[in-house]
């Protein structure tokens, strides 16, 4: 294969963790609405519960709650699951979308006692903004400045109780003092394939297709872990069950449909491939730095970094070391590319079992 020529087309993958407007099509029916419906989490769906409970005891508000993990987990299916068992409205906005202290202080004022405000990539909120949701979240109440210079005064409006969830798949960045206001801290792990696959008949279910056993587990298997791709390979599998055989989804045309998308018995797509490749053609496996690799395949450093080294690391293909990214021995068998001995020694310089061999002078 000529890496040279081939081209990169990061926005378009199937496997892609982040949502796109294909997924909104279905997405929505295919959400639980309820706890006892929510598959996986497990940990965190038996703290939910006894939270709630509590709370609607209490006759409260949920505590503020914040949730974070990869992509594609249900993130925002659970914050409705939460304002549908607390039997409250949801108000939904993200991050970036709330630009100055004026739009948040009119979604705040536009809520009712109880109800709950989801904010999707909240550690994407600017610093002035977040001024004014501290006061928000421990005071239920919204300090304003009217006026300029001198003449400028301060104003106090009460809010309703409500409850904010905050959803972010890079917690780290959040500031240590918004992050100390969240009550409830929930982290969504990925999921399992027996989890997965329990997810996929139950889509396939809504969607009215018909899905074999073995067949759901093959596709939770190339399903990377998450959800939304897990729904997302579904409907792609169904479109060929239902033209190519006889719509009915067993391993075989899970099999056959993923080797037409290009997705291998791992869930890697070309793009993974490539990558791999890549850092295996151009620089013997690595390592390479993140700029340099970002540089060659022609995308963003953040992008190759949030989106496409995780589930690679996760799988044990790729490893981040103090001197760049070095593709793994078990990549080398995964792709069938015979190791070279410079290869080798870089791999087992950073942790492989094997000693590293000194060179004679």
């Amino acid at each position: 294969m000529d890496i040279e020529s081939t081209e990169f087309d990061f926005e378009n993958r199937i496997v892609s963790t982040g949502f796109t407007p294909e997924d909104s099509d279905v997405d929505y029916s295919l959400r639980p609405k309820r706890l006892d419906e929510y598959i996986g989490q497990t940990k965190v769906k038996e703290n939910l519960k006894v939270y709630i409970e509590a709370a609607k005891k209490r006759g409260e508000p949920l505590d503020h709650v914040l949730l974070y993990g990869p992509p594609g987990l249900g993130k925002t299916t659970l914050s409705n699951i939460i304002a549908a068992e607390m039997g409250v409205n949801i108000r939904v906005t993200s991050g970036p979308a709330i630009e100055k202290q004026g739009d948040l202080a009119a979604i705040l004022t536009n809520l009712n006692e109880g109800d709950v405000l989801f904010i999707d990539e909240i550690h994407r909120l600017s610093r002035s903004v977040e001024e004014i949701l501290y006061p928000a979240m421990e005071d239920y109440a919204l300090d304003i400045i009217i006026g300029q210079g001198p003449a400028a005064r301060s104003i106090r409006i009460d809010l309703p109780r409500f409850t904010l969830i905050g959803a972010t798949t890079r917690a780290g960045q959040m500031t240590t003092p918004l992050r100390d206001r969240f009550g409830v801290v929930l982290k969504l792990e990925l999921y399992t394939p027996e989890e997965l696959a329990q997810i996929i008949r139950r889509s396939a279910g809504i969607l009215g297709v018909e899905i074999s056993d073995d067949g759901a587990v093959e596709l939770a298997r190339r399903s990377r872990g998450t959800p939304r791709i897990a729904n997302r390979l579904l409907k792609r599998v169904r479109d060929f069950a239902q033209v190519e055989g006889d719509g009915k989804i067993n391993s075989d045309v899970v099999n056959f449909s993923l080797d037409r998308l290009e997705i291998d018995a791992l869930g890697l797509d070309n793009i993974d491939r490539r990558m791999l490749e890549t850092i295996i053609k151009f620089y013997d496996g690595g390592p390479v730095g993140l700029e340099t690799l970002a540089a060659t395949v022609g995308e963003e450093a953040i992008t190759l970094e949030d989106v496409y080294e995780p589930y690679l690391m996760q799988i044990g293909f790729l490893s981040r070391t103090p001197r760049g990214r070095c593709v793994t021995k078990l990549a080398y068998q995964h792709l069938g590319i015979p190791m070279k001995g410079g290869a080798s020694e870089q791999l087992n310089f950073f942790g492989e079992e094997e000693p590293i061999k000194k060179k004679k002078n």
